[in-house]
């Protein structure tokens, strides 16, 4: 209560002091006591109160948040102010400021069981980024060594594309980076240029897969073309055999004679050497094959007894060149051929080939270094070649010569021309194919 002391209240009449009358009080000089006087009555001004907190029970009275009324409680800390923490930040336990830091949000607790579904998650997500990568890296490293030097866009006066795909794999007697030693292993030889040693027509489609070999001592007629080099035309060289063309003017005339013999549109050309042919054998680890009967050849040097057996690079080369000693002569050597590739492709599309980088890579390596294929060829046509080739072997697809009519001029041999107009329809509208 504030009252100022000075003020008292004054019960005299006149003024005591100036009219020499005992003055009692302060600064008296009396002996006796002032006597009881009244004092002014001061009104202390009471606080607006605030409303009373309501807890929904009712309200409480005196507890009017921030602001004491009668009978309230003030604890001397302003609202926000928690007890014990520092600078207000809440409570100084674990986890707090100052405190023991407690176990991180996610952390497992001490003797818990593993997250074992994250962990395969994880590793399952990491998995599959490695192998994307290094597919994607084998993809651009195999695309690089592909070698696309044939332009079929050069042939002329072309049939029209039907439906399916036709590739044409040739085989060349190439002696390109083969030392004296390796031609002398090998039995190649060492003549000049390239000739092509087989040829096959292989046509994928919905209907089942066919692989045509053709005669390399085929009777034909070579068209007019253009040249593949100069770009100049060129008139017919007449009939010969159809090895002879590419002879003349390479895979350009060689695809040109083809489609001008048959009507049958090319999409692809694929060709290896002899070295090349040898080297994807032995990266494979050798081919797994039946052979029919005995073979004794001193020109190829094969030298083989009748049954199974793996063989290798140099056996596979000889074996697939080999025509001497069969009564059906280059008849029987193209379904040598045949059998030959199929049995490749069917063993080397394995999982220990394929899942296995240190066997996959040195075959793509050897195959892809001395393969020659059209501009337009993509790996994934490859793919399509190869896979097709393998199917064959597993029975789902057919093998078969061109039709052969009987012997031409100069050791050749005449196509069964009704024959070869039926199977060449039948692939163009990617029928099911009925010439035997």
């Amino acid at each position: 209560m504030l009252v100022r002391m000075n003020e008292w209240p004054d019960a005299r009449n006149g003024n005591a002091r100036g009219n020499g009358e005992d003055a009692y009080g302060r600064g008296s000089s009396a002996a006796q006591p002032e006597g009881a006087r009244r004092m002014r009555h001061v009104q202390r001004p009471v606080p607006q109160q605030q409303p009373a907190y309501d807890d929904g029970y009712g309200q409480q009275p005196g507890y009017a948040p921030g602001v004491p009324g009668q009978g309230s409680y003030d604890s001397g800390y302003s609202e926000g102010h928690v007890y014990g923490s520092p600078a207000g930040r809440g409570p100084a336990g674990p986890g707090g400021p100052g405190g023991p830091q407690g176990p991180r949000r996610g952390a497992r607790r001490p003797g818990a069981a593993p997250n074992w579904r994250k962990r395969i998650t994880v590793g399952a997500l990491a998995l599959v980024a490695v192998l994307l990568v290094t597919s994607v890296a084998t993809y651009f490293w195999a695309d690089g060594k592909v070698r696309r030097e044939v332009d079929l866009s050069k042939v002329i006066d072309r049939p029209d594309t039907g439906k399916g795909t036709n590739y044409l794999i040739v085989g060349s007697d190439s002696r390109d980076g083969m030392s004296a030693d390796e031609k002398k292993k090998l039995h190649t030889g060492s003549a000049d240029g390239k000739r092509t040693d087989s040829m096959i027509l292989l046509h994928v489609g919905d209907n089942g897969n066919t692989m045509v070999s053709l005669p390399r001592d085929s009777w034909v007629t070579i068209p007019s073309f253009k040249g593949s080099q100069s770009g100049k035309a060129f008139p017919s060289p007449g009939k010969n055999k159809l090895n002879a063309a590419f002879s003349i003017d390479g895979p350009e005339l060689l695809v040109r004679t083809i489609e001008a013999n048959t009507g049958l549109h090319i999409d692809h050309y694929a060709e290896i050497g002899f070295a090349g042919f040898a080297n994807i054998v032995d990266a494979v680890g050798g081919v797994e094959l039946d052979i029919p009967q005995d073979i004794k050849d001193k020109d190829s040097g094969a030298d083989f007894k009748k049954g199974k057996q793996t063989l290798d690079g140099q056996q596979a080369l000889a074996f697939v060149r080999n025509r001497h000693g069969y009564a059906a002569g280059d008849l029987e050597r193209t379904k040598n051929q045949q059998k030959f590739l199929s049995a490749l492709a069917s063993q080397t599309a394995t999982p220990t080939t394929i899942l296995n980088p240190f066997k996959l890579y040195p075959v793509m390596g050897a195959g892809l270094d001395t393969l020659i294929v059209d501009k337009d060829m993509s790996l994934f046509d490859l793919g399509s070649m190869f896979w097709a080739m393998k199917g064959i072997t597993g029975g789902d697809g057919l093998s078969m010569n061109m039709p052969v009519a009987g012997d031409g001029p100069q050791t050749s041999l005449l196509w069964d021309k009704p024959k070869v107009t039926q199977l060449v329809n039948e692939l163009k509208n990617d029928d099911k194919v009925t010439v035997k």
